[in-house]
């Protein structure tokens, strides 16, 4: 999937300054791989990884400034009408004005910065599987509760945002209410944050718009969350619901399997008390402690047969 990144935004995430071509307004990118042109500066052009944004250090710039100028000239000239995304310095190294020039003649922006080349390349790689990951949004809302992400959903006006400001009031934390964006990261991780115009805001009923960081504080807002277990709120008495929780139920989100459990909504209940709770006994069961199946190994013990004669004995 190619994504058009914007120059200014994408240099201002990682911190870098423009060397050239800064009224580029896009960049575009489809694969968060980079690539060290050294053998490109060697001269070697087959199977060069054009579409990726490509990075110098100190070994590919130290090797460029001891070419002779009319060969270096030669090898830059051929690089940059590959038409690469973008090219990245390390370790703020200054670039030949042999590179300036064939980079502005193609319009490609160079753009530095301090770190050395192995973390610029991890920041920059992070970036941009986040950036090219794939994403739903999802009406819903995000807690972290006990550190454990919980996605709150049900239909509109069950009560969730209540129930997550109420979360709030007992020292838990929002990351979002109303809309989730789900981002995927791996095979087996998803990410959740809000939109950005509505980010750290909730509706409650009867209120309008509330703004919980300033409300609050700032330490009863996240940014993002990793996804860990989805709760459902339904009003009445639903039949479909596991009284012991011996039933493992999921939801699948991009591919993703999420734990989930359905808790009824009727007047009287405290949810945040029971998202509590269900948070903890999530991460018990994470250790393998589950409640549900010790009681099962129990009553199976005492039915067992020769069990029931031997407590007559």
């Amino acid at each position: 999937m190619k994504v058009k990144l914007k120059l200014a935004d994408f240099a201002r995430d990682l911190g870098l300054s423009i060397v050239c071509c800064e009224d580029v307004e896009y960049i575009e990118v489809n694969t968060s791989d980079l690539n060290r042109p050294g053998l490109q500066m060697a001269g070697f052009f087959e199977y060069f990884a054009v579409n990726r944004i490509q990075l110098f250090g100190m070994v590919e710039m130290t090797y460029l400034q001891n070419l002779d100028p009319e060969l270096k000239r030669e090898r830059l000239e051929k690089y940059f009408a590959s038409r690469v995304p973008c090219v990245l310095i390390g370790r703020n190294l200054t670039p030949p004005p042999e590179m300036v020039e064939a980079a502005k003649k193609y319009n490609t922006p160079i753009l530095m910065s301090g770190l050395t080349t192995t973390k610029l390349s991890h920041k920059t790689t992070v970036y941009l599987d986040k950036v090219l990951a794939p994403s739903i949004s999802r009406h819903a809302g995000l807690m972290d509760v006990y550190g454990v992400g919980i996605l709150l959903m049900g239909d509109s006006g069950v009560g969730k945002s209540e129930t997550a400001l109420e979360l709030v009031k007992r020292g838990h934390r929002l990351v979002a209410d109303d809309v989730v964006e789900i981002i995927k990261l791996s095979d087996n991780q998803l990410i959740g944050q809000s939109p950005e115009v509505i980010r750290h805001m909730m509706e409650i009923r009867g209120l309008g718009i509330i703004d919980v960081r300033t409300l609050y504080g700032i330490g009863a807002v996240l940014v993002e969350k990793s996804i860990e277990l989805a709760v459902n709120l339904e009003l009445g008495d639903p039949m479909n619901v596991d009284r012991l929780g011996l039933t493992n139920q999921y939801i699948t989100l991009l591919g993703v399997k999420i734990p989930l459990i359905t808790i009824p909504v009727r007047p009287g209940r405290n949810l945040a008390i029971i998202i509590e709770v269900a948070a903890m006994n999530y991460r018990l069961r994470s250790m393998g402690h589950i409640t549900a199946e010790q009681l099962d190994s129990k009553l199976l013990e005492i039915i067992a047969p020769g069990s029931l004669s031997k407590g007559g004995q």
